[in-house]
């Protein structure tokens, strides 16, 4: 065979075999046998191995997997992957949807979908080859698991059609509850430990080093979610029905895992259906999303902080179980605060084994009434943590104790304090007691915070041990000689963590306040506060009557800052992070500017020149505040074409000036 006729061959086979996959695991209609399948999968493999200069890495036999991946690279999402807001209320659908039609004068229609219980994922494709697929992460930044993802059959490697010469597109990998019995049915017969739940080890087969352990788990996917330039589709729906002719494994309409509908009462239907018919599904959801399918609509009702307001998560209630109570513990977090935990008679519940459950504080043990022995009922708050949510009266045969809260820490024997308003006890040994130290480690070391690869909780656990650590500044006084010397600790693992905490001093300014693990201030309080205050000598500088001024910065908040910063040690440890080469500033964007500062800005239309995305974006740049309504501290509005009626007669009404795109253009110059 000379090497053109090996090259149409090659191409051939690769088309057929990408054609028969399609049908067989997206379509469900296969039409050769297993057989010929891999008759015509072994003439490939043959050809490639003889041609190798014709090999593609988007190639069918790339399915079996067998690349080894020693470290997954962390990729910066284009566009971010939100999570969604949710809810378990009826009620609060209902209000929900009432809101969007408050917001916005267009007609809304809506998009049904299950919530996989899966794995998030994002998949790019450039001129309708497979690129890239990338975890979700942080939301900001995910990992890329292209060798593993290309073995799984349902994710077509070539698209067809017409589609975008670029495309990402999102849905959720999970493991098909066949698949999963199988596998589970393997270990046991092989002596191993059985896997809790499906969704835990789609997660963890995701992350494995050889794809072609992966490739056998028989993962499946489900893809939704279109994101493409110059791409015209006018909603989510019309969306998903082209991808779909593509060749991509989208939710079935058929089989209503995807649905329109024009109503609050479309909607409820929806829900009501999947509430029952779920239990037949061959995978595992747990609750079904609805999103405002109109893209310029969704534009025009835009974001919280956290999640989209155009999308909600339905979530399912989870079953009850009941089971022993046979102790509390109590344990300490990062912060001080004391959780009592129910130790309990073990009993499956949501597909996991489940031995304890959180109790949450003193006053919700005395609300529950419970006592030692009772027969209580758990459940899974959220579908992940379970807890308590009560006890069988009647089963209480008079032996049961009565459950005294502790007066002391467990850890460091300090006599604990619960301050007025306060629902939770707390250690208030911050300095001394292991728990708290540790925590705030682990804290400090965490993805969303300074993310040190090559270190996790035992190792700071080790580190603390033999007293090489007692506050995150340690960290940057490690030495290779020190480390080394540890049980488990070899040449390469010491070189990955030294490199990691190098890596750490180039954070941004904001992840690394969010590390110091101050009380109420979590990631988005500590964005607020880094764009504020620009630096940490600012905010350390900060009195209470400033920083309450600050846009969400609550009293609460305030104290807290106040507070911590008014400690001696904390000040020291801030002064020696800076010193090791931590980000103790904020970097200012290329073109950033203070020109709209103090302004709030309402942005509506449609734009000539820019998104409202990018509008968005420019208005923080320049020290300005996107806000959704008008009102009157409304500093203008910047109006496009198809502004609203009502927005227009609200802001005459109120005198709020109107600006063009060419106005806002003029005043950022």
């Amino acid at each position: 065979m000379t090497e053109e006729e090996a090259k149409v061959r090659i191409e051939e086979l690769s088309a057929d075999l990408n054609a028969h996959n399609h049908r067989y695991y997206v379509l469900s209609s296969p039409s050769i046998s297993d057989y010929d399948f891999d008759q015509l999968l072994k003439e490939l493999q043959g050809l490639e191995e003889q041609f190798p200069q014709f090999l593609d890495a988007n190639s069918p036999t790339k399915r079996v997997g067998g690349d080894i991946t020693n470290k997954f690279e962390k990729v910066a999402h284009a566009i971010p992957m939100l999570s969604l807001g949710n809810t378990y209320s009826e009620e609060e659908l209902i209000d929900w949807e009432s809101r969007n039609r408050k917001l916005t004068d267009d007609e809304i229609d809506y998009v049904c979908e299950l919530k996989y219980d899966g794995v998030a994922i994002g998949i790019q494709y450039e001129n309708g080859s497979f690129k890239r697929a990338v975890t979700r992460g942080d939301g900001s930044t995910g990992e890329d698991v292209s060798a593993n993802v290309r073995t799984i059959k349902s994710i077509p490697l070539k698209l067809n059609g017409n589609f975008p010469e670029k495309l990402e597109i999102r849905g959720e990998i999970f493991f098909p509850l066949k698949g999963f019995q199988k596998l589970n049915e393997e270990r046991e017969e092989a002596g191993e430990a059985l896997f809790a739940n499906p969704r835990n080890t789609a997660s963890g087969t995701l992350k494995m080093q050889d794809s072609a352990v992966v490739a056998s788990r028989s993962l499946d996917c489900l893809l939704y979610g279109v994101y493409a330039d110059g791409f015209a589709a006018g909603g989510h729906f019309e969306s998903v029905q082209a991808a779909n002719s593509w060749g991509i494994k989208t939710p079935s309409v058929e089989k209503r895992y995807i649905q329109a509908a024009k109503d609050i009462e479309g909607i409820m239907d929806f829900v009501h259906y999947w509430a029952e018919a779920r239990k037949e599904l061959p995978f595992e959801i747990d609750g079904v999303v609805i999103k405002v399918n109109s893209y310029r609509t969704q534009e025009e009702l835009g974001f919280t902080a956290k999640s989209p307001r155009w999308a909600i998560a339905y979530k399912f209630k989870t079953e009850r179980v009941s089971t022993t109570l046979n102790s509390v513990a109590y344990q300490v977090g990062r912060t001080g605060a004391i959780t009592p935990v129910a130790n309990l008679e073990a009993v499956q519940l949501g597909g996991t084994t489940v031995k304890r459950a959180s109790l949450h504080n003193a006053d919700q043990i005395e609300l529950l009434g419970i006592k030692r022995g009772d027969q209580v009922f758990v459940e899974k708050g959220g579908e992940i943590i379970p807890k308590v949510v009560g006890f069988d009266e009647d089963a209480r045969t008079g032996n049961e104790e009565m459950i005294e809260f502790i007066t002391h820490c467990q850890e460091c024997e300090t006599e604990l304090v619960r301050e007025e308003g306060e629902a939770q006890h707390y250690c208030p040994n911050l300095e001394a007691c292991p728990p708290q130290v540790k925590g705030r480690m682990e804290h400090y070391i965490s993805r969303k915070a300074l993310n040190i690869d090559g270190m996790g909780e035992e190792t700071i656990d080790q580190l603390y041990s033999e007293g090489l650590i007692q506050n995150v500044a340690d960290l940057y006084d490690l030495t290779y000689e020190q480390i080394i010397s540890l049980e488990r600790m070899a040449e390469k693992s010491v070189n990955n963590l030294l490199a990691g905490i190098e890596a750490s001093k180039q954070v941004p300014f904001e992840k690394v306040l969010y590390g110091l693990g101050i009380r109420f201030v979590g990631e988005t309080v500590a964005k607020k506060l880094a764009k504020h205050y620009k630096n940490m000598a600012a905010i350390q500088a900060a009195e209470l009557e400033d920083l309450v001024e600050v846009d969400e910065i609550g009293e609460r908040i305030a104290q807290s800052l106040v507070q911590y910063f008014s400690k001696e040690e904390n000040r020291t440890l801030v002064q020696r992070l800076q010193a090791a080469g931590l980000q103790m500033e904020i970097l200012e964007q290329e073109g950033a500017s203070e020109k709209l500062a103090g302004l709030s800005i309402v942005v509506s239309g449609v734009f000539e020149d820019f998104s409202r995305t990018e509008l968005k974006n420019l208005i923080e740049q320049h020290g300005g505040k996107n806000v959704s309504s008008i009102s009157k501290k409304t500093s203008f509005i910047l109006a496009g074409d198809n502004m609203g009626p009502s927005k227009l007669q609200k802001a005459e009404d109120l005198g709020v000036e109107i600006k063009s795109e060419q106005d806002f253009k003029e005043m950022i110059s």
